[in-house]
């Protein structure tokens, strides 16, 4: 039996506010797309650990570290996100 870890994010785009839950690996995914597509930084995404993956402190980091890492995608991306980062966090659902 293996756990893991939902990260629950808050998007907020003018008036539209939603909530998104992704896995770490949900990130992984995504961070791959945007190295290759859009050429990222690929040491931008906190690296994956696996010992203690589940402790309290290293989730409440990782989450501070992964909300940093999306917002420094939306300010390199200020007028129009990447189709998969648009996608990653719903807009296509809840702006028109």
């Amino acid at each position: 039996i293996s756990s893991f870890q939902v990260y629950i994010i808050q998007v907020s785009v003018g008036n539209h506010q939603w909530t998104v839950k992704h896995r770490y690996s949900d990130f992984y995914d995504l961070h791959e797309k945007l190295v290759s597509e859009k050429k990222i930084d690929k040491n931008l995404l906190p690296p994956k650990k696996f010992i203690g993956k589940n402790s309290k402190s290293l989730v409440e980091k990782r989450q501070k570290e992964l909300e940093v890492y999306l917002q420094t995608l939306l300010v390199k991306f200020p007028v129009t996100a990447p189709k998969v980062l648009s996608h990653f966090l719903h807009f296509h659902l809840y702006v028109s």
